[in-house]
């Protein structure tokens, strides 16, 4: 060999002396030989090491990798001297395999077995596997890329090669012709040897590779090296990255690590990993979330202390601007981060982040979450006149980017802040769990303003012959505060009195739902809410308002679904001086055709009533549909998301439509109000089912809004419309409509939903 290359010899030797084989055998294997499936002609392995090295004592074991085995099939015994041919210090031994040849299958591995029995290398093709028994047992095996069939394995070779002192630059290059009794040298091939922390000739993988330009990483189930700048750490895991990067912007640069156990590493850290890589779906497969990608209980080699953190990738109109209407339109069937918001996200998982100007468009939830949009918000779609983000048919907001400290990445540190609060830059690392991607701040954020006030109606005082009417969620109203919440405590009988007083103007009628029995969650089989009702009367009182009538119609127990014990109904609060109740009006509405299942099964029954108001009849119908439960996350595995208790919700909405159909066949000037928590956003099934679909009968209040302003509820930064008030036709004229934002864009809400309010001209009854 020429004197060039004198010192790859001085480097290789170096290298694997220092690892963890003896300083007098440092023998590993330089080149496989392989064939193809069926006859085997010219199979063998070709170990390298110092010249003269006695080989007395080593072994190679043939593995089989299925998953009924995973144990030795063949062991061969060596013996002799590494010879050198070439002059370069390095000797030589081919280790024939063609008698019995390579098993044929996947997979199946070689290993080296040194003189003192320890396992030296593991290799495998066509998979890896974990060894059950023999030398190796315990060990990974890395799968080298090897296929035994197919023509380009025909007399080729699987090569050790590499030029330089480190073992970062050695790997195994696959599918070259063969280059006998000869160190391979090469292109800048890269290859993990005999380190003090690592199984050898395990092949290093940049981290941008081992994400890959997708959801999953193509070496899922392997083991690999990599090595990065440690930028966090939280209880079990850390954050790794890679300082340079692939320049696609379309792969990660970093990787989560789980440790299983305190990292004992810190941030600055350089270090070397070995492991196997696996995709963690947070809340198992039945959560359909996506998975994050991993190493998974590697072995950790700290290489220096102290480095500079790369550069974290910033977010927004001097950076990357996340897509602002599409999450998925493919199904996941392409990847495509400049389209798709949940690609977006992906392509930056495990970096360090920082979100320019970032402000709030929801309040920080019960979780210690808050999400927010960049420059605050100059790019975002749908934002409402508060500063939130508002759903609609073809935009859910894909910009949008939770917050979530973590006490173990920066203890001490929380957000609790109101919609619309600015909050500056914020940076940490890109993480993924319950349905989002997530940015966990490894500094702590810093509250630039929060300036947000609550509404009052903006509805003219009601003139002659007009009547207000209000929708209101409660959110499980009770008044036992020891039944695992404290309402009474809290004060939010009080809180709700102040807003049905002060901010609602005490309207006339209010259909109210989610209103507990009188003993809470507490499953003592009482139904009835008289003191629930009762002391939310009293409150109202308190605060300055008119003394309100309550009906209540009890539920049976356990039959109408939310919280066990709780009985949850809808009911209404009334003024007597203004609306009068018809005797024997009210009734509970319920399927009356059970041949395709009920639709209120353990679901809140509506309840409808009719008032005399300014002399003229007025039918009011309250709901609450069924539930959202068992939608699957807007960015989640399965796309587009499933929507759930849709079918439901239609078939309840089809239900009171029929209820309405019928009072107008019996009275076609009927004045009619469906309202209440539909669950539901207007531009959905259940509420085309609702209103009718070819000639509609009612009239959606919520449509009389701007697009934009169409919220009552806020869901993971999400402004949308669940609660409604619907009129019949000969109401919609001159209805005048407000939704009062009291609570979802706070952290200190009386409610989870905002109320609806109308304000309703009645007409007398035609004379007859």
């Amino acid at each position: 060999m020429p004197a060039r290359h004198t010192p790859l010899a001085a480097s290789l030797a170096t290298l694997f002396v220092s690892g963890t084989l003896a300083a007098a055998t440092p023998v590993f294997i330089n080149e496989l030989h392989y064939d193809n499936a069926g006859a085997d002609r010219a199979e063998q392995l070709e170990l390298a090491g110092p010249a003269g090295t006695d080989l007395t004592g080593w072994r190679v074991v043939l593995y089989n990798g299925s998953a009924s085995s995973r144990a030795p099939y063949q062991t061969r015994l060596l013996s002799g001297v590494l010879s050198d041919d070439s002059g370069s210090g390095f000797g030589f031994q081919l280790v024939p395999l063609s008698d019995t040849g390579l098993q044929n299958g996947s997979p199946d591995g070689i290993a080296l077995v040194g003189p003192d029995g320890k396992l030296v290398q593991l290799l495998s093709y066509e998979g890896s596997f974990r060894a059950a028994s023999g030398p190796a047992a315990g060990h990974h095996s890395v799968d080298i890329g090897v296929a035994e069939s197919g023509a380009t394995a025909v007399g080729r070779s699987l090569q050790l090669q590499g030029d330089g002192a480190r073992y970062e630059d050695f790997t195994w290059a696959a599918g070259l012709a063969a280059t006998p009794r000869q160190v391979n040298l090469g292109q800048r091939f890269v290859v993990a040897a005999n380190t003090p922390s690592a199984p050898p000739h395990v092949r290093r993988v940049p981290i941008a590779e081992l994400q890959g330009a997708g959801h999953r990483s193509p070496y899922v189930g392997r083991s690999v090296v990599t090595d990065g700048i440690v930028t966090a750490v939280t209880a079990r895991d850390f954050y790794l990255q890679d300082p340079v990067g692939d320049g696609d912007p379309a792969t990660a640069d970093a990787i989560r690590v789980h440790t299983g156990a305190a990292p004992t590493v810190v941030a600055g850290d350089r270090v070397r990993l070995i492991g196997e890589v696996r995709e963690f779906i947070p809340g198992g497969a039945t959560s359909n979330n996506l998975s994050v990608t991993e190493l998974y209980r590697p072995q950790v080699t700290r290489l220096s202390t102290g480095n500079p953190l790369p550069a974290p990738v910033l977010i927004g109109c001097a950076g990357r601007r996340p897509p602002t209407e599409v999450i998925d339109d493919d199904r996941l069937s392409r990847y495509d981060p400049d389209r798709d918001g949940i690609d977006f996200f992906e392509s930056l998982e495990s970096m360090r982040v920082t979100v320019s100007d970032a402000v709030a468009v929801s309040a920080t939830n019960r979780f210690g979450e808050t999400f927010v949009v960049a420059d605050d918000g100059r790019d975002a779609t749908g934002r409402n006149r508060r500063g939130g983000l508002t759903v609609q048919a073809d935009d859910f907001n894909p910009e949008r980017i939770q917050i979530d400290p973590d006490n173990t990445l920066t203890p001490g540190v929380t957000l609790t802040v109101n919609s619309g609060a600015r909050l500056g830059q914020i940076t940490g690392v890109m993480g993924y769990r319950y349905g989002n991607y997530e940015l966990l701040p490894t500094i702590a954020p810093t509250l630039a303003a929060d300036t947000l006030s609550r509404e009052a109606v903006t509805l003219p005082r009601p003139g002659t012959g007009e009547v207000r009417i209000a929708s209101y969620n409660l959110r499980n109203l009770d008044p036992n505060d020891n039944d695992g919440d404290r309402d009474v405590a809290d004060g939010r009988f009080t809180a709700l009195a102040e807003q049905i007083v002060h901010a609602l103007e005490s309207p006339a009628i209010i259909a109210l739902q989610e209103v507990q029995d009188s003993s809470g969650s507490l499953d003592d089989g009482i139904t009835d809410a008289d003191l629930t009702l009762r002391m939310l009367i009293d409150a109202i009182v308190g605060a300055g308002g008119p003394r309100y009538a309550a009906i209540d119609n009890p539920p049976a127990d356990g039959q109408d679904g939310g919280q066990p014990g709780g009985n949850i109904r809808v009911g209404y609060l009334y003024d007597p001086a203004r609306a009068t109740l018809v005797p024997g009006s009210v009734v509970r509405i319920t399927d009356a055709d059970l041949s395709d299942g009920d639709a209120f099964a353990d679901s809140r029954k509506p309840l409808a009533a009719m008032f005399t108001v300014h002399g003229r009849t007025l039918h009011v119908v309250n709901n609450h549909f069924a539930s959202k439960g068992g939608s699957t996350p807007l960015f989640g595995a399965v796309q587009p998301p499933v929507n759930g208790g849709e079918a439901q919700r239609i078939a309840q909405a089809e239900v009171v439509r029929k209820f309405v159909q019928a009072l107008q066949a019996a009275e076609p000037d009927a004045q009619v109000v469906v309202l209440g928590d539909l669950n539901e956003f207007q531009f959905m099934a259940p509420i085309t089912a609702l209103t009718g679909d070819s000639h509609p009968i009612l009239v959606n209040l919520t449509d009389t809004l701007a697009p934009t302003e169409r919220y009552t509820y806020i869901y993971q930064g999400n402004a949308q419309a669940l609660d409604h008030i619907l009129v019949s036709r000969n109401l919609a004229t001159h209805a005048r409509y407000d939704v009062v934002h009291l609570n979802v864009e706070f952290v200190d809400p009386a409610s989870d939903h905002d109320p609806v309010v109308a304000q309703l001209q009645l007409t007398a009854p035609p004379s007859r």
